[in-house]
């Protein structure tokens, strides 16, 4: 186990970094637990974490009530609670939902004259935070790299679409990352393989956007170096704890490369099909990041970017490689065989290339699309081919 300061906080990695949950700084010894759903509790690892809390004299509370891709609504009730238990630390523990939402509701939480998701969207400010609580994440999946991002994404249910609350001072990054590789051991094989291509598409989309610097850079190379080389260990042999844990470093990475740099298209055609879907999204960017690549490898410097990192894992071509990779760990080959209603699609097609042109992460990426040529990569994400 190690210790390192990063950013605005401490991250605390490898076996028993759980136990550092115990030197949490506190007045009044309150910590929030925002979950998404039981599992964390039906697989005992609940009782890990508030184990250590209360040898440390910590009261806490659960909140389960995180829907995957959560909610503004689910945020808002979530603030509500957390305010009528007051707690001092406010601690996501889950995947990329969990924490994202955990994010959301502390930003409430401190700011309850918010009532809108508009009042924390850029370019309004978030005015307070750690007034009442600080804020820490415990990743049970390698993928999202949100206990590293100063970012939370949200759904608004109404207008199917995804928002990222966002400080771009940095102050929506936690203060305490505990990446303990055994809360990943148990994770299904096939979220493993979803939110391990997550952190791959983070890794990939920081190098290659116009905007990426020398330091998203380094963060970049290493994530994605260790993500593809450790993802279909942890996929077939999901108690290689070496492994597991190099893919928490790789999703970290990645979340500290983006979070300095941006992300491109295939983010944005995966935020498109999970707002309108329900499409986890990490699924979403395994489903559409061969297509991402092979439309921006058209620009020679782009290609250029990609053959660095697959000589890094000592491939010839990019594309090729994550093609063998995800056959390997058994992701969908095109999006029809997620999203099955093939009319309902069709109906909506319009609607769906307005919102990815749309996306927040389009302006970012090196190949810029026109609308056209938007609708024929979303075309070619369904059907796993070129079409009408």
């Amino acid at each position: 186990m190690y210790s390192i300061k990063l950013g605005c906080g401490h991250m605390h990695c490898g076996e028993n970094a759980v136990r550092t949950l115990a030197d949490l700084p506190a007045q009044r010894k309150r910590a929030y637990i925002v979950m998404s759903g039981t599992i964390q509790q039906d697989l005992g690892q609940l009782k890990m974490v508030t184990d250590v809390l209360e040898g440390a004299g910590f009261t806490w509370k659960g909140y389960t009530d995180v829907e995957p891709e959560p909610s503004f609504q689910t945020v808002l009730r979530g603030a509500a609670d957390m305010a009528a238990f007051e707690p001092d630390w406010v601690i996501g523990f889950g995947g990329g939902s969990a924490m994202d939402a955990a994010k959301a509701m502390w930003v409430f939480y401190e700011n309850p004259e918010y009532r809108e998701l508009e009042d924390v969207m850029p370019p309004n400010e978030i005015k307070n935070l750690r007034e009442k609580a600080q804020l820490c994440c415990i990743p049970t999946s390698a993928g999202t790299g949100s206990e590293a991002t100063r970012a939370a994404l949200i759904k608004d249910t109404v207008k199917k679409k995804k928002y990222s609350i966002r400080c771009m001072r940095g102050r929506l990054v936690p203060d305490v990352a505990v990446l303990d590789p055994i809360f990943t051991t148990t994770m299904p094989k096939s979220l493993t393989a979803a939110s391990g291509m997550d952190a791959l598409t983070h890794a990939i989309e920081s190098y290659v956007t116009p905007i990426a610097n020398p330091y998203s850079d380094a963060m970049a190379m290493a994530s994605f170096r260790y993500g593809f080389q450790n993802l279909a260990d942890c996929y077939e042999h999901g108690d290689n704890l070496d492994a597991r844990a190099k893919m928490l470093a790789a999703s970290c990475m990645g979340g500290i490369a983006f979070s300095n740099c941006a992300l491109g298209i295939v983010h944005s055609i995966a935020h498109t099909f999970g707002a309108e879907y329900g499409v986890p999204h990490g699924l979403a960017n395994a489903i559409v990041l061969p297509y991402g690549l092979k439309f921006n490898a058209a620009d020679p410097e782009t290609k250029a970017r990609y053959d660095e990192l697959a000589a890094l894992v000592g491939e010839r071509d990019l594309r090729e490689a994550v093609l063998a990779l995800r056959r390997r760990i058994n992701v969908p080959d095109a999006m029809c065989e997620v999203v099955k209603d093939e009319a309902d699609f069709r109906a909506k097609l319009d609607a769906l290339v307005e919102k990815a042109f749309a996306d927040v992460c389009t302006p970012f990426t090196p190949r810029k699309p026109t609308s056209g040529e938007m609708r024929a990569l979303i075309l070619e994400v369904y059907y796993g081919r070129q079409a009408d």
